[in-house]
């Protein structure tokens, strides 16, 4: 993603943080199974060499009290800057939603049975014939995640309180969507 179209992407993201929700209920769809289906058979994020330093640095700064590992960090950062570009999302996003979920906890399991770093119910798995998929390797969580969240966007033309709802489950409520735009915007968008 080249720098001009980051910022165009920031700039969509600004707009959409003030949109507003209203209910609906959360079911398995058909139409998310088949893009899920796709993304995860799917097997280059930064447009150069100092974007990704710029952006690796700034954001492994701000994660530190999370993940300690300064390797880990950067692994986990690169991971996320690749799957939220290949659905188009800023990732900074992803890290707020991620900060929300799970923490940074890798191995987070929900009461509902949610796993990993954002949160996947393992219906999922079956639901696109991909039994053997693990949603506790970080790569395949992001990918399941980043996929589920840019297709719920999509559902709701790009208003992020919706999407955002349906992703936790919570469409029509506000207290998800908030606290995930509260961490984008005082932690992850900070200037």
């Amino acid at each position: 993603m080249s720098f001009l179209r980051h910022i165009a992407t920031l700039a969509l993201l600004a707009a959409l943080l003030s949109s507003a929700g209203v209910a609906a209920e959360q079911r398995p769809d058909p139409e998310l199974r088949e893009v899920l289906r796709v993304a995860a058979s799917e097997s280059a994020s930064f447009a150069d060499r100092f974007h990704a330093e710029v952006w690796l640095t700034d954001m492994s700064r701000r994660l530190a009290r999370q993940v300690k590992n300064p390797e880990e960090r950067i692994e986990l950062l690169t991971l996320v800057h690749l799957e939220a570009a290949r659905v188009e999302l800023p990732p900074e996003l992803i890290l707020a939603v991620i900060e929300v979920e799970s923490n940074f906890d890798r191995y987070a399991v929900s009461v509902a049975g949610a796993l990993g770093l954002m949160q996947i119910m393992p219906f999922w798995l079956n639901e696109i014939g991909r039994p053997d998929d693990n949603l506790l390797h970080v790569d395949t969580n992001l990918r399941y995640g980043c996929t589920i969240l840019r297709f719920y966007l999509d559902k709701e033309n790009g208003d992020l309180r919706r999407a955002l709802g349906r992703y936790n489950g919570s469409l029509g409520k506000r207290k998800y969507p908030n606290k995930v735009i509260d961490k984008l915007s005082r932690k992850w968008f900070q200037a």
